[in-house]
C-alpha cells in the first residue's frame, strides 16, 4: 500500500501566479497541484493536496492525518508565524513534517523570521519556489523510507 501524504497550504495559496509582485512566481496553484500529484504518483505516494483560507480547518484536516497519513507537508502560509493552534496540532502528529514555502521567508518582512511550524517540522524548505513543493515530497518520500 502506498504511503499516504497529506499536502497542506495555507491561507491565500490557491492565489499563486497571481500575485501581481511575483512573490511566488507565475504558476497558479491549480498547476502546481498538478505538478505535486504527478510527482507524488512517481514516487508511489497518495497524496491529498488541500488548501484552506482558514486556521481552524487546518488543524481539523493536521488531526484527521494522525489517522490516515504517514506524513504532512504543510506551507501554512501566513499561519505560520502566528497560529499556536496549528504547532500543536502538529506536535500531536508522529510521522514526518516538511515545512515548505514558496519564497525565502528570512529574505523578508522580520516578522517572518519566526516559525512556529518549524518547531514541529522534521525539515524546511524555503526560497525555491515550486521547486520547493518537488523536494518537500522527494524527502517525505526519503524519509518514509528510512533513506533520510
Amino acid at each position: 500500500m502506498p504511503h499516504r501524504v497529506f499536502f497542506l497550504n495555507g491561507p491565500n495559496a490557491n492565489l499563486y501566479g497571481l500575485d501581481q509582485r511575483g512573490t511566488y512566481g507565475s504558476e497558479s496553484f491549480a498547476s502546481i497541484e498538478q505538478r505535486c500529484q504527478a510527482h507524488a504518483a512517481e514516487l508511489g505516494l497518495q497524496l491529498q493536496f488541500r488548501q484552506s483560507n482558514h486556521e481552524g480547518v487546518l488543524v481539523d484536516w493536521i488531526q484527521e492525518a494522525r489517522l490516515q497519513a504517514d506524513a504532512i507537508v504543510i506551507n501554512a502560509a501566513g499561519l505560520t508565524y502566528t497560529s499556536v493552534a496549528i504547532l500543536d496540532a502538529l506536535l500531536a502528529f508522529e510521522g514526518p513534517i516538511i515545512e515548505a514555502h514558496m519564497s525565502n521567508i528570512w529574505k523578508r518582512e522580520s516578522f517572518r523570521h519566526r516559525s512556529y511550524v518549524s518547531k514541529a517540522a522534521t525539515g524546511v524548505i524555503a526560497g525555491l519556489g515550486a521547486m520547493g513543493y518537488r523536494l518537500a515530497l522527494d524527502a517525505v518520500a526519503q524519509l518514509l523510507e528510512g533513506q533520510a
